[in-house]
Protein backbone atom coordinates (compact mmCIF):
# COMPACT_ATOMS: atom_id res chain seq x y z
CA UNK A 1 0.00 0.00 0.00
CA UNK A 2 3.13 2.40 0.62
CA UNK A 3 4.16 1.71 -3.18
CA UNK A 4 0.92 3.94 -4.04
CA UNK A 5 1.59 6.56 -1.26
CA UNK A 6 5.13 6.79 -1.84
CA UNK A 7 5.05 7.38 -5.79
CA UNK A 8 6.08 3.45 -6.31
CA UNK A 9 8.79 3.48 -4.13
CA UNK A 10 8.92 0.68 -1.10
CA UNK A 11 9.17 1.81 1.93
CA UNK A 12 12.63 0.27 1.91
CA UNK A 13 13.76 2.63 -1.05
CA UNK A 14 11.82 5.67 0.37
CA UNK A 15 14.10 5.17 3.60
CA UNK A 16 17.09 4.71 1.86
CA UNK A 17 16.98 7.79 -0.85
CA UNK A 18 14.63 9.95 1.07
CA UNK A 19 14.44 9.59 4.80
CA UNK A 20 16.66 12.40 5.97
CA UNK A 21 18.29 13.16 3.11
CA UNK A 22 15.95 14.69 0.34
CA UNK A 23 12.56 15.87 -0.18
CA UNK A 24 9.90 13.55 -1.99
CA UNK A 25 6.88 14.89 -4.11
CA UNK A 26 4.13 12.19 -5.06
CA UNK A 27 1.36 13.91 -7.24
CA UNK A 28 -1.68 12.48 -7.04
CA UNK A 29 -0.50 10.26 -3.94
CA UNK A 30 -3.48 9.82 -2.59
CA UNK A 31 -6.25 9.80 -5.65
CA UNK A 32 -9.67 11.53 -5.36
CA UNK A 33 -8.43 12.79 -1.54
CA UNK A 34 -11.32 15.46 0.02
CA UNK A 35 -9.49 15.48 3.18
CA UNK A 36 -10.13 13.78 6.73
CA UNK A 37 -13.03 16.69 7.65
CA UNK A 38 -14.80 19.54 6.66
CA UNK A 39 -14.31 23.18 7.85
CA UNK A 40 -17.13 23.53 10.17
CA UNK A 41 -15.83 20.25 11.71
CA UNK A 42 -12.59 21.48 12.07
CA UNK A 43 -13.34 24.69 14.18
CA UNK A 44 -15.61 22.72 16.12
CA UNK A 45 -12.56 20.61 17.24
CA UNK A 46 -10.84 23.90 18.17
CA UNK A 47 -13.94 25.39 20.27
CA UNK A 48 -12.32 22.10 22.45
CA UNK A 49 -10.40 22.60 25.76
CA UNK A 50 -8.70 19.29 24.61
CA UNK A 51 -7.70 19.93 21.39
CA UNK A 52 -4.69 21.76 20.91
CA UNK A 53 -5.39 24.75 18.07
CA UNK A 54 -4.15 28.09 17.21
CA UNK A 55 -4.80 30.52 14.85
CA UNK A 56 -2.23 32.32 12.99
CA UNK A 57 -2.82 35.99 10.98
CA UNK A 58 -0.11 37.79 8.77
CA UNK A 59 -1.08 41.60 8.33
CA UNK A 60 1.89 43.09 6.16
CA UNK A 61 5.10 41.87 7.69
CA UNK A 62 3.54 41.34 11.08
CA UNK A 63 2.25 37.92 12.49
CA UNK A 64 0.03 37.19 15.12
CA UNK A 65 -0.61 33.85 17.12
CA UNK A 66 -3.70 32.93 19.25
CA UNK A 67 -4.05 29.91 20.87
CA UNK A 68 -7.62 27.72 21.42
CA UNK A 69 -9.81 27.15 22.77
CA UNK A 70 -11.52 29.72 20.43
CA UNK A 71 -15.36 29.24 21.45
CA UNK A 72 -18.06 27.52 18.72
CA UNK A 73 -17.95 28.18 15.10
CA UNK A 74 -15.26 30.82 13.44
CA UNK A 75 -13.77 32.98 15.75
CA UNK A 76 -15.31 36.39 14.49
CA UNK A 77 -11.66 37.57 13.35
CA UNK A 78 -10.66 34.92 11.23
CA UNK A 79 -12.47 36.70 7.90
CA UNK A 80 -10.81 37.15 4.88
CA UNK A 81 -7.47 37.20 3.94
CA UNK A 82 -3.81 36.02 5.89
CA UNK A 83 -4.90 33.37 8.10
CA UNK A 84 -4.22 29.76 9.07
CA UNK A 85 -6.40 27.87 11.57
CA UNK A 86 -3.78 24.56 13.18
CA UNK A 87 -5.47 21.60 15.23
CA UNK A 88 -2.86 19.23 16.23
CA UNK A 89 -3.58 15.93 17.39
CA UNK A 90 -6.93 15.35 14.76
CA UNK A 91 -6.37 11.37 14.49
CA UNK A 92 -7.78 11.42 18.11
CA UNK A 93 -10.88 12.67 17.12
CA UNK A 94 -11.72 11.37 13.67
CA UNK A 95 -11.63 8.12 12.17
CA UNK A 96 -10.83 9.62 8.53
CA UNK A 97 -7.64 11.50 10.19
CA UNK A 98 -6.68 8.32 12.05
CA UNK A 99 -7.18 5.47 8.87
CA UNK A 100 -4.46 8.46 6.96
CA UNK A 101 -1.94 8.54 9.72
CA UNK A 102 -2.58 4.39 9.86
CA UNK A 103 -1.11 4.83 5.97
CA UNK A 104 2.00 5.43 7.70
CA UNK A 105 2.51 3.23 9.89
CA UNK A 106 5.26 1.97 7.49
CA UNK A 107 7.64 4.46 9.98
CA UNK A 108 8.29 2.85 13.43
CA UNK A 109 5.10 3.58 16.11
CA UNK A 110 7.74 5.52 18.42
CA UNK A 111 8.58 7.85 15.58
CA UNK A 112 4.78 8.73 14.73
CA UNK A 113 3.55 11.51 16.72
CA UNK A 114 0.19 13.05 15.23
CA UNK A 115 -1.95 14.02 12.20
CA UNK A 116 -2.14 17.83 12.60
CA UNK A 117 -4.87 19.47 9.85
CA UNK A 118 -4.45 23.39 8.20
CA UNK A 119 -7.08 25.22 6.87
CA UNK A 120 -5.87 28.31 5.34
CA UNK A 121 -7.98 31.61 3.74
CA UNK A 122 -6.22 32.70 0.23
CA UNK A 123 -2.82 33.98 1.29
CA UNK A 124 -2.77 32.08 4.41
CA UNK A 125 0.41 30.18 6.37
CA UNK A 126 2.60 30.11 8.88
CA UNK A 127 5.95 32.12 6.88
CA UNK A 128 8.83 30.07 6.31
CA UNK A 129 10.27 27.87 8.83
CA UNK A 130 11.71 25.03 9.31
CA UNK A 131 10.96 21.63 11.44
CA UNK A 132 13.69 19.55 13.91
CA UNK A 133 11.42 16.66 12.89
CA UNK A 134 10.38 14.54 9.22
CA UNK A 135 7.49 15.96 8.17
CA UNK A 136 4.45 14.43 5.42
CA UNK A 137 2.63 17.24 3.93
CA UNK A 138 -0.92 15.69 2.33
CA UNK A 139 -2.67 18.42 0.21
CA UNK A 140 -6.41 18.23 0.51
CA UNK A 141 -8.97 20.74 -1.05
CA UNK A 142 -7.75 24.16 -2.16
CA UNK A 143 -4.24 24.35 -3.50
CA UNK A 144 -0.97 25.65 -1.77
CA UNK A 145 2.63 27.20 -3.23
CA UNK A 146 5.44 25.23 -0.97
CA UNK A 147 8.55 27.23 -1.32
CA UNK A 148 11.97 25.24 -0.41
CA UNK A 149 15.55 25.77 0.19
CA UNK A 150 17.99 22.78 1.44
CA UNK A 151 19.08 22.04 5.65
CA UNK A 152 21.54 24.98 6.91
CA UNK A 153 21.90 26.78 10.62
CA UNK A 154 18.74 29.08 9.83
CA UNK A 155 18.80 33.05 11.12
CA UNK A 156 15.47 33.24 13.23
CA UNK A 157 13.39 36.61 13.08
CA UNK A 158 13.98 38.44 16.73
CA UNK A 159 10.91 38.79 18.53
CA UNK A 160 8.59 36.93 16.25
CA UNK A 161 5.51 34.85 17.69
CA UNK A 162 6.54 32.35 15.78
CA UNK A 163 10.09 30.74 14.62
CA UNK A 164 10.48 31.93 11.28
CA UNK A 165 13.69 32.28 8.99
CA UNK A 166 15.09 35.52 8.23
CA UNK A 167 15.95 36.56 4.59
CA UNK A 168 14.15 33.04 3.51
CA UNK A 169 15.33 32.69 -0.22
CA UNK A 170 13.62 28.98 -1.42
CA UNK A 171 15.31 27.47 -4.04
CA UNK A 172 12.46 25.74 -5.29
CA UNK A 173 8.69 26.31 -5.30
CA UNK A 174 6.48 23.82 -5.27
CA UNK A 175 2.22 23.92 -6.12
CA UNK A 176 0.61 20.89 -4.87
CA UNK A 177 -2.95 20.61 -5.14
CA UNK A 178 -5.68 17.90 -3.53
CA UNK A 179 -4.05 14.52 -3.21
CA UNK A 180 -0.67 15.74 -3.96
CA UNK A 181 2.11 14.39 -1.16
CA UNK A 182 5.35 16.08 -0.27
CA UNK A 183 8.00 14.76 2.39
CA UNK A 184 10.58 17.11 4.11
CA UNK A 185 13.51 15.86 6.34
CA UNK A 186 14.27 17.67 9.13
CA UNK A 187 15.85 21.15 8.70
CA UNK A 188 14.54 22.01 5.22
CA UNK A 189 13.41 25.57 5.39
CA UNK A 190 9.91 25.69 3.90
CA UNK A 191 6.99 28.29 3.42
CA UNK A 192 3.47 27.10 2.67
CA UNK A 193 0.94 29.91 0.96
CA UNK A 194 -2.38 29.07 0.22
CA UNK A 195 -3.61 30.41 -2.81
CA UNK A 196 -7.28 29.49 -2.17
CA UNK A 197 -9.39 28.10 1.45
CA UNK A 198 -7.34 25.49 1.69
CA UNK A 199 -6.48 21.96 3.99
CA UNK A 200 -3.52 20.49 4.48
CA UNK A 201 -2.40 17.00 6.81
CA UNK A 202 1.04 17.17 8.09
CA UNK A 203 2.30 13.80 9.54
CA UNK A 204 4.91 14.58 12.03
CA UNK A 205 7.61 12.50 13.67
CA UNK A 206 8.69 12.66 16.97
CA UNK A 207 12.50 13.35 17.64
CA UNK A 208 13.12 13.96 21.31
CA UNK A 209 16.17 16.44 21.74
CA UNK A 210 18.60 15.63 23.94
CA UNK A 211 18.05 18.46 26.60
CA UNK A 212 14.75 17.29 26.98
CA UNK A 213 15.13 13.73 27.08
CA UNK A 214 18.05 14.95 29.95
CA UNK A 215 15.24 16.62 31.86
CA UNK A 216 12.77 13.86 31.56
CA UNK A 217 14.97 11.46 32.40
CA UNK A 218 15.98 13.12 35.59
CA UNK A 219 12.32 13.51 36.90
CA UNK A 220 12.12 9.88 36.08
CA UNK A 221 15.28 9.44 38.64
CA UNK A 222 13.66 11.64 41.51
CA UNK A 223 10.38 9.72 41.21
CA UNK A 224 12.20 6.37 41.24
CA UNK A 225 13.71 7.72 44.92
CA UNK A 226 16.96 9.78 44.75
CA UNK A 227 19.28 9.07 47.78
CA UNK A 228 18.32 10.40 51.52
CA UNK A 229 20.68 12.03 53.02
CA UNK A 230 20.71 14.94 55.37
CA UNK A 231 24.27 17.32 55.80
CA UNK A 232 26.01 17.98 59.32
CA UNK A 233 29.19 19.76 60.24
CA UNK A 234 29.10 19.33 64.08
CA UNK A 235 32.52 20.35 64.05
CA UNK A 236 32.07 23.64 61.92
CA UNK A 237 34.25 26.39 63.15
CA UNK A 238 34.53 29.98 62.09
CA UNK A 239 35.47 31.01 58.73
CA UNK A 240 37.60 34.39 57.88
CA UNK A 241 36.17 33.95 54.48
CA UNK A 242 32.10 33.84 54.95
CA UNK A 243 31.28 33.67 51.03
CA UNK A 244 33.11 30.47 50.55
CA UNK A 245 32.03 27.31 50.07
CA UNK A 246 33.49 24.96 52.37
CA UNK A 247 35.34 21.53 51.54
CA UNK A 248 33.20 19.40 53.45
CA UNK A 249 29.89 20.71 51.92
CA UNK A 250 31.51 19.85 48.53
CA UNK A 251 32.47 16.69 49.12
CA UNK A 252 28.68 15.73 50.81
CA UNK A 253 27.35 16.94 47.50
CA UNK A 254 29.78 14.76 45.62
CA UNK A 255 29.45 11.48 47.55
CA UNK A 256 25.41 11.78 47.55
CA UNK A 257 25.50 12.79 43.80
CA UNK A 258 27.75 10.11 43.43
CA UNK A 259 25.26 7.31 44.85
CA UNK A 260 23.16 8.21 42.34
CA UNK A 261 22.96 4.64 40.32
CA UNK A 262 21.11 3.70 36.64
CA UNK A 263 21.93 1.43 34.15
CA UNK A 264 20.98 0.29 30.56
CA UNK A 265 17.85 -1.02 31.98
CA UNK A 266 16.37 1.77 33.90
CA UNK A 267 17.26 4.34 30.41
CA UNK A 268 14.68 1.54 28.60
CA UNK A 269 12.13 1.66 31.10
CA UNK A 270 12.50 5.49 31.16
CA UNK A 271 12.73 5.59 27.55
CA UNK A 272 9.19 3.64 27.05
CA UNK A 273 7.06 5.22 29.66
CA UNK A 274 8.21 8.64 28.50
CA UNK A 275 7.44 7.97 24.86
CA UNK A 276 4.05 6.56 25.87
CA UNK A 277 2.97 9.37 28.07
CA UNK A 278 0.10 11.39 26.98
CA UNK A 279 0.57 14.65 25.94
CA UNK A 280 -1.42 16.77 28.96
CA UNK A 281 -4.49 17.69 26.88
CA UNK A 282 -5.51 13.93 26.23
CA UNK A 283 -8.29 12.63 27.88
CA UNK A 284 -9.49 9.54 27.74
CA UNK A 285 -12.98 8.46 28.97
CA UNK A 286 -13.27 6.04 31.77
CA UNK A 287 -16.21 3.67 31.03
CA UNK A 288 -18.91 4.09 33.46
CA UNK A 289 -19.53 0.02 35.70
CA UNK A 290 -21.09 -2.51 33.60
CA UNK A 291 -20.83 -5.70 32.19
CA UNK A 292 -18.15 -5.97 29.64
CA UNK A 293 -18.80 -7.91 27.02
CA UNK A 294 -17.37 -11.29 26.67
CA UNK A 295 -13.51 -11.21 25.64
CA UNK A 296 -13.50 -14.47 23.35
CA UNK A 297 -15.95 -13.12 20.92
CA UNK A 298 -14.41 -9.39 20.78
CA UNK A 299 -11.30 -7.91 18.91
CA UNK A 300 -9.54 -5.20 21.14
CA UNK A 301 -8.76 -2.05 18.86
CA UNK A 302 -6.30 0.62 20.57
CA UNK A 303 -8.33 4.11 21.04
CA UNK A 304 -6.72 6.21 18.39
CA UNK A 305 -5.44 7.80 21.30
CA UNK A 306 -3.62 4.99 23.05
CA UNK A 307 0.22 4.76 22.29
CA UNK A 308 1.59 0.89 22.72
CA UNK A 309 5.01 0.48 22.29
CA UNK A 310 7.47 -2.79 23.39
CA UNK A 311 11.50 -3.52 24.23
CA UNK A 312 12.19 -6.89 25.65
CA UNK A 313 10.07 -8.01 28.78
CA UNK A 314 8.11 -4.66 28.61
CA UNK A 315 5.17 -3.60 26.93
CA UNK A 316 4.29 0.00 27.33
CA UNK A 317 0.72 1.34 27.54
CA UNK A 318 0.06 5.29 27.65
CA UNK A 319 2.99 5.87 29.99
CA UNK A 320 2.71 2.34 32.06
CA UNK A 321 5.55 -0.03 31.71
CA UNK A 322 4.19 -3.58 32.43
CA UNK A 323 6.25 -6.83 33.09
CA UNK A 324 4.71 -9.62 31.47
CA UNK A 325 5.29 -13.77 30.62
CA UNK A 326 6.62 -14.18 27.25
CA UNK A 327 3.38 -16.07 25.99
CA UNK A 328 1.94 -12.72 27.36
CA UNK A 329 4.51 -10.47 25.35
CA UNK A 330 3.82 -11.88 22.26
CA UNK A 331 -0.01 -11.53 21.99
CA UNK A 332 0.67 -7.64 23.19
CA UNK A 333 3.39 -7.11 20.94
CA UNK A 334 0.76 -8.07 18.27
CA UNK A 335 -1.65 -5.82 19.27
CA UNK A 336 0.95 -2.97 19.82
CA UNK A 337 1.84 -3.88 15.68
CA UNK A 338 -1.48 -4.08 14.77
CA UNK A 339 -3.37 -1.82 17.51
CA UNK A 340 -5.96 -4.59 17.37
CA UNK A 341 -5.85 -8.16 18.23
CA UNK A 342 -8.41 -10.99 18.76
CA UNK A 343 -9.46 -11.15 21.85
CA UNK A 344 -9.42 -14.99 22.05
CA UNK A 345 -5.73 -14.95 21.63
CA UNK A 346 -5.58 -12.36 24.89
CA UNK A 347 -7.49 -14.71 26.76
CA UNK A 348 -5.64 -17.77 26.10
CA UNK A 349 -2.91 -15.48 27.02
CA UNK A 350 -4.37 -14.76 30.73
CA UNK A 351 -4.45 -10.98 29.74
CA UNK A 352 -8.66 -10.83 30.08
CA UNK A 353 -8.10 -8.71 33.22
CA UNK A 354 -5.58 -6.59 31.98
CA UNK A 355 -7.44 -5.77 28.42
CA UNK A 356 -10.64 -5.17 30.82
CA UNK A 357 -8.93 -2.47 33.08
CA UNK A 358 -8.00 -0.69 29.74
CA UNK A 359 -11.54 -1.22 27.85
CA UNK A 360 -12.91 0.60 31.19
CA UNK A 361 -10.11 3.05 31.22
CA UNK A 362 -10.70 4.05 27.73
CA UNK A 363 -7.65 2.82 26.74
CA UNK A 364 -8.95 0.65 23.78
CA UNK A 365 -12.35 -1.06 22.58
CA UNK A 366 -13.85 -4.21 22.74
CA UNK A 367 -15.91 -4.90 19.05
CA UNK A 368 -17.23 -7.94 17.42
CA UNK A 369 -15.18 -10.01 16.02
CA UNK A 370 -14.31 -10.23 12.25
CA UNK A 371 -12.77 -11.65 9.66
CA UNK A 372 -10.43 -8.54 8.99
CA UNK A 373 -8.71 -9.20 11.97
CA UNK A 374 -6.15 -11.06 10.75
CA UNK A 375 -4.97 -8.28 8.37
Amino acid sequence: MEQTLLGGLSAKEFFRRHWQKRPLLVRGALPGFRGVLGERALFDLAARADVESRLVERRGARWKVSEGPFGRGRPARAAGRDWTLLVSGVNHHCAAAERLLRRFAFVPEARLDDLMVSYAAPGGGVGPHFDSYDVFLVQGPGRRVWRLARARPWRLVPGAPLRLIAGFSPEEELLLEPGDLLYLPPGWGHDGVALEPAFTCSVGFRAPRGEELGAAFLDYLHERGLPAAAYRDPGLAPSARRGAIGDGLARFAARTLARIRWGRADVERFLGRYLTTPKPQVVFARRAAGRAPPLARREAVLDARTRMLYRGRRVFVNGEAIELRAAQRAALRRLADRRRAPGQSLARAGLAALVYAWWRDGALRLERATATHER
